[in-house]
């Protein structure tokens, strides 16, 4: 039997962009679309030969030419662009998505974010985000959505407006909304799925749930036909395909009565039509079964320590159900799938998926056979780790326990022992956290007699580092820059790493401005840019950079100040000959006692201290020496002559 969903096919916003174009081209209009008016290439390729073909950026349109603007909305930056190049504008933008850009521009202030759900790089989701006037994050899953949320800047009372991408999943967005209430404390949630592609995904699933095959139709660079493919693939064998050429007989699986097909909102009604005619008849002559194939498998008998092949006809959180090809029913308890904790059984196996696995024991009288795929690839494994201690292999596996003195790794149904000394280049004290880790590993020792290995992570953590070490010395050279991490502080500088590798920037490299110890302008975990200033190969021993040219506080002096400009400074230090100002930070001039008043003193401090703001002039500038001489008394000196002049 083959049935098609009744809400499969062109969705009112893309017909009636398709209707759009077509009036258009009609009346005799230049057309452009601003990008495939549709998700299928057989319709683009129609619209193409009569002579309507997509543009990507406003520039491509000539003054003249009529642009559609597809169902999935542009930026309010585009409609601005195309007006300006003196263009007809028909608007197709799906009314959902009118309503969408509508909702985010109202609610775009200064105090607002705006969460999308949605794919960043779906022309949707893009032109949502261009009707937007304040921070805009997206997210694809309620997992994304939580980072996001954890940000400082959304720790803060400020209105958090969420909206969805018209296709988006309804499901992960029942999820994502939940997650964001219990969050977020000012929160506006607008449910803006499409109603049409809710339905659409409802009427899928409960198809799928009722097929042994689905065919999804539609174009392989569309959203909701994506979502389609990925939601009936939960309950059955799921195909994609775009025309009905794709189809084959062997998309068909061994045990099928039952064939579903749906559609994405960009496919015409032709290709499903086809689609249909092609599968039926495809169907009718799968179902010409071989009585004698038939007959054969229902006298097929099993005993323990087989290795069968088996096809998955069920799926739950504690058990496969198998078909073996036997009168018996097969079953896979979840303790004989894998040890391996990280592994979820409803996402790891889906019905149709065919497996090797051992017959453990089989029951005559309730006519079952319980199987295992974990024992038959520990048989396989062990031979693998064996032979992994004499080629050196480096084996995957995760920690799936915590043991006296070390932990055991998973890899290929095998646990290896891994000694505490070996689980890292450092001493690791809790190895609880290791738990269900991924890791890489060499086999340093085996007992084949008793089928045990000890591995050592450390051992591939040395060859990674080594191997680093020696690409970074091989390409390392004095002017180039890093991004490194700062790894430790001392009184005389701060250690980086490069990336496994260690280089110092001096305390007299850290900053223009004298400094007393490096913890004044960096911090143990920093992020930064250095550059090589000299390498000692031999020792291996690197000196960095840190502060910039272009920072330098003489530079900026040379390039801004000259003698005779009058500049405000600030006192910062006196002695029995003069005061010193700060011009600008990192550049002190020299006030001498005899140029700090007109009249006669005896020390500094009879007019100035520490901390006053006075105005100078500029009496000498010596960048060699980095000598500069100020004088309050030139200015005062020219003060009466200035009054003078003012008086004439």
């Amino acid at each position: 039997m083959v049935t098609v969903a009744k809400s499969a096919g062109f969705c009112f916003g893309v017909s009636r962009a398709v209707d759009m174009v077509f009036a258009a081209v009609k009346e005799g209009k230049r057309v452009r679309t601003f990008g495939p008016i549709i998700h299928n290439p057989q319709m683009v390729q129609q619209l193409l030969e009569l002579g309507v073909y997509a543009i990507h950026e406003p520039e491509e349109a000539m003054p003249g030419d009529t642009v559609v603007i597809r169902s999935h909305g542009v930026s309010q930056a585009v409609y601005d662009a195309l007006l300006q190049r003196g263009v007809e504008i028909l608007d197709a933008t799906c009314p959902f998505v009118a309503k969408i850009h509508r909702i985010v521009s109202a609610y775009s202030g200064e105090t607002q974010r705006i969460l999308i759900a949605g794919d960043p790089n779906h022309p949707e989701v893009q032109g949502i985000v261009g009707h937007c006037r304040c921070p805009v994050d997206t997210f694809q899953n309620e997992q994304q959505l939580r980072t996001i949320l954890s940000k400082d800047e959304y720790s803060v009372n400020n209105l958090i407006v969420l909206v969805a991408q018209t296709t988006f999943h309804t499901g992960e967005w029942e999820k994502s909304v939940n997650s964001a209430k219990k969050q977020c404390t000012n929160l506006l949630i607008f449910d803006t799925i499409c109603s049409a592609t809710s339905t659409r995904q409802r009427e899928a699933a409960a198809l799928a749930q009722q097929s042994d095959l689905m065919v999804v139709v539609g174009g392989r660079q569309s959203s909701n036909t994506a979502k389609l493919r990925d939601i009936c693939a939960r309950y059955c064998p799921t195909v994609l395909v775009e025309t009905v050429s794709e189809l084959s007989r062997e998309m068909i699986p061994e045990h099928c009565h039952r064939i579903g097909i749906t559609a994405g909102a960009s496919t015409p009604a032709r290709i499903i039509k086809e689609v249909q005619e092609t599968m039926s008849e495809m169907m009718n002559n799968h179902q010409e079964e071989n009585f004698e194939e038939l007959l054969n498998q229902s006298t097929f008998t099993t005993y323990n320590g087989q290795i069968v092949k088996g096809i998955v006809l069920g799926v739950t959180p504690t058990e496969l159900q198998v078909d073996i090809g036997t009168k018996y029913a097969g079953y896979v308890p979840l303790h004989e799938l894998t040890d391996d904790p990280t592994v979820k059984v409803e996402e790891a196996y889906k019905p149709g998926d065919e497996l090797e696995l051992l017959v453990v024991r089989t029951n005559d009288v309730e006519g079952t056979v319980m199987l295992s795929k974990k024992r038959l690839d520990a048989q396989a494994g062990i031979r693998k780790v064996m032979e992994a201690k004499d080629t050196g292999e480096i084996l995957k596996g995760v920690v799936v326990e915590v043991v006296n003195k070390g932990v055991l790794a998973l890899t290929n149904g095998v646990k290896v022992f891994i000694p505490a000394s070996h689980v890292s280049l450092s001493r690791v004290e809790d190895l609880s956290v290791m738990l269900k880790q991924p890791v890489e590993f060499k086999i340093i020792e085996t007992n084949p007699e008793r089928k045990r290995a000890v591995g050592s992570i450390k051992a591939v953590l040395r060859e990674q580092r080594k191997a680093l070490e020696e690409k970074f010395w091989s390409e390392i050279e004095v002017g180039k820059t890093y991004t490194g991490v700062v790894k430790s502080i001392v009184s005389y500088g701060a250690f980086v790493d490069l990336g496994g590798v260690d280089g110092m920037v001096h305390i007299s490299e850290l900053s223009w401005n004298r400094i007393k110890h490096p913890s004044e302008v960096l911090n143990i975990g920093d992020t930064v840019e250095v550059y090589v200033r000299d390498l000692d190969r031999e020792n291996h021993k690197i000196s960095l950079g840190y502060k910039k040219a272009e920072d330098n506080p003489w530079e900026i002096l040379k390039a801004n100040y000259h003698v005779g400009d009058v500049v405000k400074v600030k006192i910062v230090s006196m002695t029995t000959f003069g005061a010193f100002a700060q011009i600008i930070p990192g550049v002190d001039g020299l006030i001498h006692i005899s140029q700090i008043s007109t009249q006669r003193i005896a020390k500094p401090q009879d007019v100035l201290s520490i901390g006053d703001e006075v105005e100078v002039k500029i009496t000498e500038l010596d960048f060699d020496k980095k000598r500069i001489s100020l004088s309050m008394r030139a200015l005062a000196e020219e003060a009466p002559a200035a009054t003078e002049e003012t008086a004439e």
